[in-house]
């Protein structure tokens, strides 16, 4: 039996680059991953099979389509896979995609066999890579390229998801234009939380601004995120809903997370540090 942890990935920035003729876009994008998300367990069979367990997992029914199954059967294994459910289904904080990053890790270590090569990973969904990689990267391309950054500072995240759904069609569709600035060429070094946070006020989200017209609860959201003391900065994650807070320690983060569950019972949240590269090798060894 093997357990694989499937971290929650968030774009700290996200950078609509450009688009191709087969109509892929073109990003560039700060992505870290916070000590929250999901968990795969994977034990010998003699047949695939898939049980989700947990918080979520009303919200995510076993098809056949599933990014686990597809994983699995990309790495050629049978296995009883047991997918505990703990973020958001569809909320911009690549929880499929991890949990497809985190089959492939504990298959591999399960069968004692390689993991697909680039290409064929790519072709779960273009958020499967960076998740495999599992530690803050550069993401470019899309997502097919991916950079080492140096250590971001000690950090912590509070994630919030007011349980809406955000169509990812639709806010591509609405995107005033696809040929943004990207982030600078080198990376500054940052050695803070404040830092961190200086940093992203001087980059976007290019999807954000598109996202709230169609779903206007994620202003609501930024909002009541930027209202908590000690945030730093609040925005929205990836294609959205989930929106992120950053903030310097752990207790100030908790206290947001603890403030916004009491005031929004309804919505989605947890608090979580910064993974950092040396949680993201345990993760895999």
């Amino acid at each position: 039996m093997e357990t694989e942890f499937a971290p929650a990935k968030v774009n700290l920035t996200l950078h609509v680059t450009g688009q191709r003729a087969d109509g892929y876009h073109l990003l560039d994008s700060l992505v870290a991953f916070a000590d929250v998300g999901d968990r795969i367990t994977v034990r010998s069979a003699p047949t695939l099979t898939l049980q989700i367990t947990g918080p979520r997992a009303a919200d995510l029914p076993v098809q056949d389509d599933n990014l686990v199954l597809r994983a699995a059967r990309l790495m050629g294994a049978t296995a009883a896979i047991t997918l505990e459910k703990t973020l958001p289904v569809a909320s911009g904080i690549g929880g499929g995609s991890a949990d497809a990053a985190a089959t492939l890790r504990a298959l591999a270590r399960l069968g004692q066999r390689p993991l697909p090569d680039a290409a064929a990973v790519l072709t779960l969904g273009a958020d499967v890579p960076v998740c495999l990689a599992g530690t803050t990267v550069r993401m470019q391309g899309v997502g097919e390229r991916l950079n080492a950054v140096s250590t971001l500072p000690e950090g912590w995240l509070v994630l919030v998801n007011p349980g809406v759904a955000v169509p990812t069609p639709a806010v591509f569709k609405a995107l005033p234009r696809k040929d943004n600035a990207p982030m600078p060429r080198e990376m500054p070094r940052l050695r803070s939380a404040a830092d961190l946070a200086a940093f992203l006020q001087m980059q976007r989200n290019d999807l954000e601004p598109p996202a709230t017209v169609i779903t206007p609860a994620i202003r609501q959201t930024v909002q009541a995120l930027g209202a908590q003391p000690g945030c730093l900065i609040a925005r929205m994650s990836g294609s959205g809903a989930t929106c992120f807070g950053l903030f310097a320690d752990g207790l100030t983060a908790a206290s947001a997370a603890r403030a916004l569950a009491r005031q929004y019972p309804a919505w989605w949240v947890q608090a979580g540090a910064i993974r950092q590269p040396h949680q993201a090798m345990r993760a895999t060894t």
